[in-house]
């Protein structure tokens, strides 16, 4: 049985990129010298951020789908189902890909 994850509040998964595995020139990486990207692809939002002054919540600036780029120790780390996700609020995306 699949499981599924809900983040709340401010909070946003993202599913990492495939880190790469040979260099420009054809050379193969062990896996101790493979970076972690720092690019992914938003799988799901939680419901915002919280005013209190309105008590309102004020929409992501990404959406679903959106691939973007985020600081080299954004988030946490969760594993659920062989994925790898990433848990991480928006202040941690530094830019969207288009």
């Amino acid at each position: 049985m699949a499981m599924k994850v809900r983040p709340l509040g401010d909070k946003i998964i993202i599913k990492r990129a495939e880190a790469q595995k040979k260099t420009d020139s054809g050379i193969y990486l062990p896996e101790s010298a493979k970076d972690k990207p720092k690019e992914g692809k938003v799988v799901a939002l939680g419901n915002g951020h919280f005013n209190r002054d309105t008590g309102e919540y004020t929409p992501f600036t990404v959406k679903k789908g959106d691939r973007v780029i985020f600081t080299s120790y954004a988030g946490t780390e969760v594993k659920i189902d062989d994925d790898e996700l990433l848990i991480m609020t928006e202040d941690d995306i530094l830019g969207v890909i288009e």
